[in-house]
Parts: structure tokens; C-alpha cells; sequence
């Protein structure tokens, strides 16, 4: 029996009004509502479910690069925004991009939004200037006043004022215009200058920032950020409520979504190696043809790698493990810093009891820039946590006494052993690159702990006078090269014993 027109009315009603109450709860179907046009791909499910739990506060500090027209300033810029004054009507909201105009067109775009009579019934209470308004609230493309809440809007370019109220949701959109203007030394300073001089002036402990760009250099904003050790990347392994819940207070959490996948299947993102993120839209054959012409630039703006891949000492991924096998021994390697600028880096490792098993697994591990009073007694809670068997640690430049004071505080039971290390240091990491990244295993979450140390690895450049701090690949060399030395040792111990006919 078929509807009659009051009946399919009252249906259409019933699920609109479903639709609206679903609208009030999540970002995505927030969208779907508002955005008539809007055909989601699996990823914006993803995208959105992530935008989400920044406006529901559970990610103070977010990251989010896409590859150019995948919809991300849709949600981020414009969806977002207009959800976040509904669900959180007092707070104040400042908008930031490239150029004042560009800004000041998302705030024309968001206030579209809230107009629409679908944004209205999903937060009747939200009531921002409109067009003929003339009361005392700020109504310019420049700041928006809410005229029954405390909330605000300011949309403002890179280089503008954030002065008078604080901000309690900071968002960065396109913080660059374009590759060349990305990678000018003067604007990647202007940028940096204005984030720290400005925008964070206007931040309180509660406040959120949201970063979202494509990325142009490794340079930007993000990169800097990286280098302090502020970001923490979802690779998707992970559960991501054990991520969100490990970082720190002053970290950002970075999702980045590749053109073209380059890891294994996740939960996170099921793709293939090599499958496109968007194949309706920028396929597979498209994205290749576009990477052939320039590799260097597809990586930073298709792949969220503003260093070439190409460039990097350690050519392939690092092996990681989750289950901790079982060890015959635990062995320490430390590097003391030999200037001020450098860190200090103390690896635990532990040898498996399997012969079979040729791999050194990192258990734990110190990485810092302070001083040694700090660093020695850091050191040796170090190897009295891990329980080490034990220790080199190298005597240049004031080592030998580190290590003696080091010994001093160390439980019984840890061999501490200081030796001077004379061979040019570009060449040992160089020649024993191949070793360390076959041989030495990290623990699944190596990025997620150890922040700066996993930069310092994972980006390291083969031509070597580029990089600012070899400390961590030195120290992993050194690992390399001292169990070689003593696996040589062996071989030649167990020949010389065989030879007297002695059982070793």
C-alpha cells in the first residue's frame, strides 16, 4: 500500500528532525545537514570524526595535513566554526590565514552557514549579527560579536592583530599562499615571529589550536613545532584514545593523511600501500604522473613530507615491536654532549636469548640538552631502571669523568666502561647506516616517547653538514659498531679455543 502525501510529509518530518537531533551531537552529521552537496569518501568519516573531538575538547591541540582539494578547509575553516559557536556559544573563536582577505572570506562563508534555516534548527539559540544589523556588537569581516552569548569570532591574516580578548579556539588555515612564499626565509621568521609574539600571547591554559595546512617546507610552522618536540604523529598503529591520553599538556597531536598510502593497512586508514586517498576524485594515475614530475614537491604537498625522502640517511623504516622478547643481556651505549647545543643520548638495549634473532632491541632510552648535573644522575636511574648488565660510555670531552660520577651512583651489578672514540664521526654513521637500520629495533610507540629523539633519527639527511644534531644516529652507531667489535671477539675466541680442542 502506498504513502499518501500527508504520510510521506510526516516521514520526511520525522527523519528530518532525526537528522537535525544527530546534527546537534556530531560534526559529521552536523555537515551532512547543512551541506547539501557535501558526498563524504571514507576519509572525511575519519577526517570529521577526528574535528569532533577537538569541538568536544578532547584534543586541546591538534594537527591536521591533507594533500590540496580533499575538502580539508571545508571542515576545519568553515563546518567547524559554525559547530563550535552552536555547541559552545561563549567561546571565542580567531580564525587565522595567509592574507587578512582570505580569512575574512571563511568568516563570510561561516556566517552563510549559520543563516541557513538547518543551522537554526539545529541551534536555535545561536544568534549572531545578520545583514541590516546596528546594534552595539562588532558585525565587520574582521570580528563578529554572538548578540545573546559571550561568544566571538575574528578572522585575521598572518601578520595581524589578536589584541583585546583572549582566544579560546585558536585556528591556523594556509598559513602560506603559495611554494615560493613557503619557503622564503623572511616569511617562514614572519610566521614563527607572529605565532610566538601574537597568536600565543592570546592563549590561555584551557585554549585549543587547531594547525592545518598543506605543507610547502620544512620550514613551517609545523616543522618548527616538530623540532621542539611538540608533535606527536598518529600513524594509525596505535589506539587512538592511548595516544590522545599519552601526550603531554604542551603537544600537539599531528594526524597527516597521504595521497598516496606508503605503510601498511591500519584501522585508522585500511588503503593498501600505494592505494589514493580520494580515487573518485584524484586517482591513483593521476597522483603518480603528478610525482614523476617533481618527486620533492609531490612529498610536501601530496604526502605531508616537506623533506625528500630521497635525502634521508635511514632509507627505510625502522622495524618496531610490541612484544618484548626475552634477553640474555642488557647493554647500555651513552654519548655525553660535547657542547652546550648538543644532547646527551643514553640507549638501553637488550640482546635476545634466540640465536637466531640478530636484531638489538631499544627498551629504553635518555635524550637531553641539560646540563650534567641533570644528565648523570638521569643516566644512572637509567641503567638502575633497566636493570643493565653493561655500560660504555664514551670519554671525549669530559666523558671519563661523567662516567665515574655515574659509576658513583649506579646499583650493583652494572659495568660501567669508558672509552675514547677517535674515528671522523660523518664517516661512521655513514658507513654503518645500512647496519643500524636493519639491525636496531624500537618499541611501536619509539614516537609517541621519545619525540625528539624519533625527529632526530627519522629525518636525518645523508648530506651530512645539513644536519643540525647528529646525536642520535651517533649514538646508535655506536651501538653497531660495539657489538660487531665484540661479536668479532667472540668469533675469534671461540676459533683460537677450538683450535686447542676446548668445547666453547
Amino acid at each position: 500500500m502506498s504513502l499518501t502525501d500527508d504520510e510521506i510529509y510526516e516521514l520526511e518530518r520525522l527523519l528530518y528532525e532525526e537528522q537535525v537531533d544527530k546534527g546537534k551531537e556530531s560534526l559529521f552529521e552536523f555537515t551532512k545537514t547543512t551541506f547539501r552537496k557535501f558526498k563524504p569518501a571514507w576519509f572525511h568519516k575519519k577526517f570529521y570524526d577526528i574535528l569532533n573531538r577537538f569541538a568536544n575538547k578532547e584534543i586541546p591541540r591538534l594537527m591536521i595535513t591533507m594533500p590540496p582539494q580533499h575538502g580539508k578547509s571545508e571542515g576545519s575553516s568553515r563546518r567547524l566554526p559554525a559547530y563550535i559557536a552552536g555547541k559552545r556559544p561563549d567561546d571565542k573563536i580567531a580564525l587565522v590565514s595567509y592574507a587578512a582577505t582570505k580569512a575574512q572570506k571563511f568568516g563570510r562563508e561561516i556566517m552563510s552557514i549559520m543563516r541557513e534555516p538547518e543551522y537554526k534548527d539545529i541551534f536555535p539559540e545561536v544568534q549572531y549579527p545578520e545583514r541590516g544589523y546596528t546594534g552595539a556588537k562588532a558585525n565587520t569581516n574582521m570580528e563578529r560579536e554572538s548578540i545573546n552569548s559571550e561568544g566571538s569570532m575574528k578572522f585575521v591574516g598572518v601578520d595581524g592583530p589578536l589584541t583585546g580578548d583572549t582566544v579560546d579556539i585558536l585556528i591556523l588555515d594556509d598559513l602560506y599562499k603559495g611554494w615560493k612564499d613557503a619557503n622564503s626565509p623572511v616569511t617562514q621568521k614572519a610566521v614563527w615571529d607572529w605565532y610566538l609574539t601574537v597568536a600565543d600571547t592570546r592563549l590561555h591554559n584551557d585554549s585549543q589550536q587547531l594547525i592545518t595546512f598543506t605543507r610547502w617546507s620544512d620550514q613551517d610552522l609545523i616543522a618548527k613545532l616538530d623540532d621542539l618536540g611538540l608533535v606527536v604523529q598518529y600513524n594509525g598503529e596505535e589506539d587512538i584514545e592511548d595516544v590522545i591520553d599519552s601526550l603531554r599538556h604542551d603537544q600537539f597531536l599531528l594526524i597527516n593523511f597521504q595521497a598516496l598510502k606508503e605503510e601498511d593497512p591500519s584501522e585508522f586508514d585500511p588503503r593498501e600501500k600505494g592505494d589514493a586517498l580520494w580515487e573518485d576524485k584524484h586517482s591513483k594515475r593521476k597522483l603518480e604522473s603528478t610525482r614523476s614530475k617533481d618527486p620533492n614537491k609531490f612529498d610536501c604537498l601530496h604526502q605531508g613530507n616537506p623533506t625528500n625522502k630521497e635525502g634521508m640517511l635511514y632509507a627505510n623504516e625502522f622495524k618496531t615491536y610490541s612484544v618484548t622478547p626475552e634477553f640474555k643481556i642488557k647493554k647500555n651505549y651513552t654519548d655525553t654532549a660535547d657542547t652546550g647545543d648538543n644532547y646527551l643520548c643514553s640507549i638501553v638495549y637488550g640482546v635476545p636469548l634466540a640465536e637466531t634473532d640478530p636484531h638489538y632491541y631499544v627498551t629504553d632510552l635518555l635524550y637531553t640538552d641539560k646540563g650534567m648535573e641533570y644528565s648523570e644522575v638521569e643516566t644512572a636511574k637509567l641503567l638502575n631502571r633497566n636493570k643493565v648488565n653493561e655500560s660504555w660510555i664514551e670519554s671525549n670531552n669530559g666523558g671519563r669523568s661523567f662516567a665515574r660520577n655515574v659509576a658513583k651512583l649506579v646499583e650493583e651489578g652494572v659495568n660501567i666502561e669508558w672509552f675514547h672514540q677517535g674515528n671522523n664521526k660523518e664517516a661512521r654513521i655513514v658507513s654503518n647506516s645500512a647496519s643500524v637500520n636493519k639491525l636496531i629495533v624500537f618499541p611501536s610507540d619509539w614516537h609517541i616517547r621519545w619525540p625528539v629523539f624519533y625527529k632526530h633519527v627519522t629525518k636525518y639527511l645523508k648530506l651530512f653538514k645539513m644536519n643540525k644534531v647528529d646525536d642520535a644516529p651517533d649514538t646508535l652507531t655506536g651501538i653497531i659498531e660495539m657489538e660487531i667489535d665484540y661479536s668479532e671477539e667472540d668469533d675469534q675466541t671461540t676459533e683460537s679455543l677450538n683450535r686447542l680442542g676446548i668445547d666453547y
